[in-house]
């Protein structure tokens, strides 16, 4: 089967590029940028064009065309494949074909879809019911990929809400890690938020199972009898101190994650002993509190990456690296993801990178430019919000001795990559003593500054 994808470069995208590889397909794709992601498709067989979007990257003899949600419905080579009446899927149709072919597990809510989804896949690999697995980030254990091909029934995916995506899915079992304020630059407000779950969570069959947070009071009071058989978990019942002691990623919220993974072993009725097992041997993601040690001339350094883009995955993640790290100088470099977020979610993020500055969960704020999301983006917003009003507006919240000494505003011209990534490399070769721990934070390309490290 041959199949384009135009967008082959999105962490979903290319989960699905390589479920096809891994099946033998032919495949072909388009994206914008270069990236380690598009380079292991290709080291993997697919023929990837990388630039701008053109009708001639359309291969004539294409069997299917699938498109990234961010793509634009003017976008030349999704026109091109309409006009030679080629068959065409968005990513989240394409998925949700393969869910009603397998038994499905989805991970749907506001934060640690990719964490329990990967959790879950680890877990039933290892309880031996070789699952499939289309993840939302990186896994070593599955080769440094988003995807693991399987021979079971099982498919385990995550289920994002963004655009209503997950409508086009249908699970057997949904896991709902917790509901807050996003993408309101689609829903407007947090009715319709929810409602798009609500929608979602009716999609279980009759002998289908909702797992749940019990933890997050609107999950809990909103989906208590919304679906026939519901399972909540919570960070008081007695696993969880059990999970506490033998996890290795930081932070509640991991364990909150995990609780989440053993409720769904229990629906397949995999010991216990087995699960602590798998949990316990859980290194983390990509982009996931994923650490490694910098080595520079005279001095090194522990680097974080981590995908956190929204005011209270922020905040979690760095109150987890205080907890870890207690005694450490810990700077945190935050790439705000989207004007439209950064706009809609302004004042929690201000509330946010304010009481983790008075609470020292980081000594060095530094905020580069926001990173602007191709085709997802209002014109009349970018106008409205930007890096340094929201530097301002921390600082505004914060004593002066406090502000001038720890929060810096590293603005960074025109938007070009690469001079973002010399001049937060520059200050930190100039602020760093050693020993400190540097965490790269935002869902854009400001993971980038680790590749920046390791070539030097």
């Amino acid at each position: 089967m041959r199949i384009h994808f135009i967008g082959i470069g999105g962490i979903g995208v290319s989960a699905l590029a390589r479920y096809y590889l891994e099946k033998g397909g032919e495949i072909s794709g388009s994206d914008l940028v270069s990236s380690e992601i598009t380079n292991a498709l290709e080291k993997r067989g697919a023929k990837i064009i990388i630039g701008k979007h053109k009708a001639k990257n359309l291969p004539k003899n294409a069997d299917l065309v699938i498109y990234s949600p961010a793509i634009q419905s003017d976008n030349p080579e999704l026109q091109k494949a309409i006009k030679c009446k080629l068959k065409i899927k968005s990513y989240p149709q394409a998925l949700g074909e393969l869910t009603k072919k397998y038994f499905t597990i989805a991970v749907c809510g506001s934060h640690g879809k990719s964490t329990v989804a990967a959790m879950i896949g680890l877990l039933l690999e290892r309880a031996g019911l070789d699952p499939t697995v289309i993840l939302g980030t990186k896994l070593k254990e599955f080769g440094d990929a988003n995807c693991r091909m399987g021979k079971s029934k099982y498919l385990v995916i995550e289920a994002d809400e963004y655009k209503e995506s997950f409508l086009n899915y249908w699970p057997k079992i949904i896991v709902l890690t917790n509901l807050e304020p996003d993408h309101l630059d689609y829903y407007r407000n947090f009715k319709n938020y929810i409602l798009a779950f609500k929608k979602f969570i009716a999609h279980l069959p009759k002998d289908g199972w909702l797992i749940a947070n019990k933890d997050d009071k609107k999950v809990y009071t909103i989906f208590l009898t919304i679906a026939k058989n519901v399972l909540f978990y919570s960070l008081r019942e007695k696993e969880a101190k059990k999970i506490k002691e033998i996890l290795k990623v930081p932070g509640e919220f991991n364990v909150s994650n995990a609780l989440a993974t053993l409720k769904v072993a229990w629906i397949l009725k995999i010991p216990n002993k087995t699960s602590f097992k798998a949990l316990s041997k859980y290194k983390g993601s990509w982009r996931r509190f994923d650490e490694r040690n910098i080595k520079l001339k005279t001095k090194s350094f522990k680097l974080i990456n981590d995908y956190g883009h929204h005011p209270t995955q922020i905040k979690a993640t760095l109150k987890a690296a205080r907890e870890k790290y207690p005694k450490k100088k810990i700077f945190c470099i935050f790439q705000p993801h989207q004007y439209q977020r950064t706009y809609y979610l302004f004042e929690d993020f201000v509330k946010t990178f304010k009481e983790v500055l008075m609470r020292k969960w980081v000594d060095k704020l530094i905020i580069t430019d926001i990173y602007d999301v191709a085709g997802r983006e209002d014109k009349t917003i970018k106008k409205k919000v930007n890096s340094q009003k929201l530097i301002k507006a921390v600082n505004a919240q914060l004593p002066k001795k406090v502000h001038k000494r720890e929060t810096i505003v590293c603005h960074l011209c025109n938007g070009e990559y690469i001079a973002d990534v010399e001049r937060v490399v520059s200050f930190l070769k100039k602020s760093l003593r050693g020993g400190e721990v540097v965490i790269a934070m935002g869902a854009g390309n400001i993971y980038n500054l680790f590749n920046f490290f390791k070539t030097r």
